[in-house]
């Protein structure tokens, strides 16, 4: 392998890592504002996405968006994030939802 082959396979996985530590960030903040630890979930949007919804110890609940599955479970374990295999059971009888959230549902089901 040349070294310009070596390098060019090294700026991906440089730049996954970067993205990782910045999404790792985020969760430690959440995780410190609320209560702080927090659990989580990594889910598959799609081609372009991967969601990593948060549940933090007071209850509250949040998410970060990661351009790959790989960054985001590598962001997860950055940040100490306790993973869950989905958002069911115990991680999500534990989300607290407010006036807001209620408010949306009530506007979604009604047309609004």
């Amino acid at each position: 392998m040349s070294s310009a082959e070596t390098a060019t396979t090294a700026a991906p996985d440089a730049r996954a890592e970067r993205r990782a530590k910045r999404i790792a960030k985020h969760i430690r903040s959440f995780a410190e504002q609320h209560g702080g630890s927090a659990e989580g979930v990594v889910e598959y949007v799609g081609g372009m996405a991967t969601r990593i919804v948060l549940v933090g110890a007071d209850g509250s609940w949040g998410d970060q968006v990661a351009p790959t599955y790989a960054v985001g479970l590598r962001a997860a374990e950055l940040a100490g994030l306790k993973l869950h295999d989905d958002f069911e059971g115990e991680l999500a009888l534990r989300v607290r939802t407010g006036a807001y959230e209620w408010k949306r549902m009530a506007g979604i089901q009604i047309g609004g």
